[in-house]
């Protein structure tokens, strides 16, 4: 009986201290998401009524160039921004945790992820100037020659995917040093007795033991650069010539510039889904809850 009342407190307890994220997650993320929806199958321009149209939003959506060319361009940018952050972040937590652990250190890396990312891409919008940024001057002193960067529709989607993979990498240098963190120590000092090179022990060692963690930062990744929206807000507002008009630009444009608020929810539904096929893709070809330590 004392058993049962125990198990029972336990879970009150627990239920106790998810509660308020509880609350928060239904009214901010659940509720809109069920309303949106519900828009989704409407024409409405925010001032009406909601009209129910069915699926003529859906099939709009299909018809639309400009809404291909903003996921295209979305792919675009998750191709040039997650790969290079993940190694460059993989590359940082592990230079910590060989060569130190200082909490200086991992403040300063981490840094760039606390700065507001409004404040950050309007220093790098004047870092980035052709005339008055102080890149430019220093490619120019070194003969290079000044660039459009932003200005630029060969360049203007490469340097937001820039200013990201700086902003970001610190955070998943972070991730990837708890997870190094975890690895037992032994299991090095064993396969260094056995003659082990260094790289042979990132691949055979440490890379198979972060597999949950790299999961985790790839999903969280990819699903957060297929919503990227205030840098391209800031530095460039979709162009030049629609250049960085990705997926999420072109949905908040419909919504709140052409007032098309259902077509807007239809393309936001169609993104979720897409991305919840890629997260339970990804976590099953990476046996994302298996673990090579147990």
């Amino acid at each position: 009986m004392s058993q049962v009342t125990g198990n029972i407190r336990s879970s009150l307890i627990g239920f106790g201290l998810i509660f308020p994220a509880l609350v928060g997650f239904s009214l901010f993320y659940a509720w809109p998401a069920i309303r949106a929806i519900a828009i989704s199958f409407t024409d409405w321009n925010l001032l009406s009524e909601p009209t129910f149209v069915g699926f003529d939003n859906y099939i709009e959506m299909v018809q639309d160039g400009q809404f291909w060319n903003g996921m295209k361009l979305s792919a675009y940018y998750v191709l040039l921004n997650i790969p290079l952050q993940v190694v460059l972040g993989l590359f940082l937590a592990v230079a910590m945790d060989r060569l130190t652990r200082s909490l200086f250190v991992k403040a300063t890396v981490l840094l760039p992820y606390l700065l507001s990312n409004v404040l950050v891409a309007m220093v790098w919008l004047w870092m980035l100037d052709p005339i008055l940024g102080i890149v430019n001057f220093f490619l120019d002193a070194i003969g290079i020659g000044r660039q459009s960067f932003l200005g630029d529709p060969e360049q203007a989607l490469i340097s937001v995917a820039a200013i990201n993979i700086w902003r970001h990498m610190g955070l998943c240098a972070m991730l990837f040093l708890a997870g190094l963190q975890t690895i037992p120590r032994y299991l090095y000092e064993a396969a260094s007795l056995e003659g082990a090179s260094e790289w042979k022990m990132f691949r055979m060692i440490t890379l198979p033991l972060l597999r949950p963690v790299m999961v985790f930062v790839l999903v969280t990744s990819v699903t957060g650069s297929f919503q990227i929206f205030d840098t391209i807000a800031v530095t460039t507002m979709g162009g030049p010539m629609d250049s960085t008009r990705v997926i999420v630009y072109y949905i908040i444009q419909n919504a709140f510039s052409f007032y098309k608020m259902g077509y807007a929810s239809a393309m936001s539904m169609t993104l979720a889904l897409v991305m919840l096929i890629y997260t339970l893709f990804q976590m099953k070809i990476m046996r994302a809850s298996e673990s090579d330590l147990a």
